[in-house]
């Protein structure tokens, strides 16, 4: 993540979780560390994965005290292996000991799902298939986590609601049918929206594809009935596949012929990667 971002997005949520963890102060570290004492700590990976939000894991320490200094030995994107060191923090004692949890949750957490995407992803390599992920994700975790299927090689589906038309079952049912959906969004979204619609069967195929529909997800069909819902469509939109995508089933979709798979998965099932930092000492 560049600074820009990191300022604008992420930081009044990295220290809402500062503040989730430290609600008046750090009892433990007050008792052990009367005042500031300069300090050195080991990052260090505990097992085989992708790294992701090592300038969240910086910042972190850096907005608690911004003299606190962070070297890496690796960068977000790189494949890390178990007993790695990955890099050393510097600074107060004290903000080492306060920050450890808030920045390890965060750097575990994005590198569990970098590590689960690249995982995934890598099952798709050659086909020309791009994987998506979801709008499931922690809440508050959005920037993160997406950032962090970015990473791992996955790309991302809208961020969130006003960012692209996504006409769903419920949507298709308020309307009143997949038609008058897709023409009430053509009336209603700016035209440089893409207007895409979730459909359940070759029926409702058949009716996104004459509505005009741009992109047409096919949730939760047969391996044969996509087959065909992708013959019928014939190039006159883009397709996605979509519905309890993991990496155990995600080979066998990918025959299937469409342009997009999307898993929620990647951001609501991924573990975290174990990441720690030990060896803390004074210098």
């Amino acid at each position: 993540m560049n600074q820009i971002t990191m300022t604008l997005q992420a930081d009044h949520l990295i220290l809402e979780a500062l503040k989730e963890d430290i609600s008046s102060e750090d009892v433990s570290t007050n008792a052990v560390m009367k005042e500031a004492v300069r300090g050195e700590v080991d990052l260090i990976c505990k097992e085989d994965g992708i790294v992701a939000g090592l300038d969240v894991f910086r910042r972190v320490f850096q907005l608690l005290d911004s003299g606190t200094q962070a070297e890496f030995y690796c960068k977000d994107g790189d494949e890390v292996k178990k007993g790695q060191l990955m890099g050393r923090v510097s600074g107060d004692i004290r903000v080492l000991l306060s920050g450890e949890r808030v920045a390890l949750n965060f750097l575990q957490r994005m590198s569990g799902i970098a590590s689960y995407t690249h995982s995934v992803a890598s099952l798709l390599e050659g086909t020309g298939i791009r994987l998506l992920d979801t709008r499931k994700t922690t809440p508050n975790m959005r920037i993160f986590e997406k950032y962090a299927v970015r990473v791992g090689g996955g790309y991302n589906h809208r961020y969130n609601l006003s960012d692209g038309v996504l006409l769903k079952d419920n949507h298709i049912g308020a309307a009143g049918g997949v038609a008058q959906a897709v023409r009430m969004a053509k009336e209603y979204a700016p035209f440089v929206r893409k207007i895409e619609v979730e459909v359940e069967n070759l029926d409702m195929v058949r009716e996104a594809v004459e509505a005009g529909a741009d992109i047409i997800m096919l949730d939760n069909m047969s391996p044969e009935d996509m087959k065909e819902a992708v013959r019928i469509i014939d190039g006159r939109a883009e397709t996605e596949c979509s519905g309890n995508v993991t990496r155990e089933n995600i080979a066998g979709l990918a025959e299937i012929g469409v342009d997009y798979i999307s898993s929620g998965a990647l951001t609501h099932s991924a573990p975290i990667l174990d990441i720690s930092m030990k060896n803390l000492h004074a210098v």
